[in-house]
């Protein structure tokens, strides 16, 4: 099941980290992120792919800010892989789109809420280009099982699933570490770290639609989730959250990007040596 996406290896017992804000705000913005997040992880030689959305169709509120939407964001895109040289990965949410994402990214990423959606799973598999499924709150782990078949049943294996917590009651998400090492029977699998930790329009008031999270929680699920023997993390990493356009209250301050990272190297380290045979 392993696999590579440019120089980042899947599935291959290393570990890799996918990083970036939310949505991409402006051009200058998305290559700031790419290049300061890159700096870090070439630092400390951790494989690293660039990701942000070109639009965010799935937000609660018709008011919330979308994104450049697909023309622009693919040009921004195509930038940061250039000028960065990264691999890129973004959000496709409809069949119709694929064709054109796929000439930029590098990974195409099935939203959570569209993780069942069989005609957008195979348009995705035919690109030839590597598919991250997300795990829908609503979606037991097994069943990832029949995404994961989806998409390789187009033909293509280049695949892998992540994992951003269940529904518990309203407003809320909780991780089931056990899932982890179920999903791993069947395809590589990444924890979602940030949006883990977010509180589903859990923050608004007055009739708006606005998610909390609880931040201060990303280091420690992401430690659990490298110890139970994950893939890859998933961060989603901002200079200044309390000014990001979307998922603001989950992401992680850039500031902390290292410490974090430097935190999940040592506990992997420390399982695979707890694996060598004696």
């Amino acid at each position: 099941m392993s696999f590579k996406i440019g120089n980042v290896p899947v599935g291959s017992g290393e570990l890799f980290l996918i990083a970036g804000p939310c949505v991409i705000e402006s051009e200058e913005h998305a290559l700031k992120m790419a290049e300061c997040i890159a700096g870090v992880a070439r630092a400390m030689q951790l494989p690293y792919i660039f990701k942000a959305s070109y639009d965010k169709a799935n937000r609660t509120s018709v008011q919330s800010f979308r994104g450049p939407g697909l023309k622009e964001g693919l040009r921004i895109l195509h930038k940061v892989a250039q000028t960065v040289r990264v691999p890129v990965l973004t959000d496709v949410h409809e069949v119709g789109d694929v064709p054109l994402v796929a000439e930029v990214a590098d990974v195409l990423q099935i939203p959570a809420f569209l993780c069942r959606q069989t005609d957008l799973l195979l348009a995705a598999g035919k690109s030839g280009r590597a598919i991250n499924v997300k795990k829908g709150q609503f979606v037991s782990p097994w069943d990832m099982r029949f995404a994961v078949e989806k998409v390789r049943s187009a033909g293509n294996d280049r695949v892998f699933v992540s994992e951003r917590g269940a529904s518990f009651g309203y407003n809320n998400l909780v991780v089931d570490m056990r899932s982890l090492p179920i999903m791993r029977k069947f395809a590589p699998v990444v924890f979602d770290a940030t949006h883990s930790v977010q509180l589903p329009s859990a923050a608004g008031d007055g009739g708006q639609a606005v998610s909390g999270g609880q931040p201060e929680f990303i280091p420690v699920l992401a430690r659990a989730a490298v110890a139970a023997g994950v893939d890859g993390v998933f961060l989603e990493v901002h200079d200044n959250p309390a000014e990001a356009k979307s998922d603001g209250p989950n992401a992680l301050d850039l500031k902390w990007l290292r410490p974090v990272l430097t935190e999940l190297l040592a506990v992997h380290r420390a399982v695979k040596t707890a694996q060598k045979p004696v």
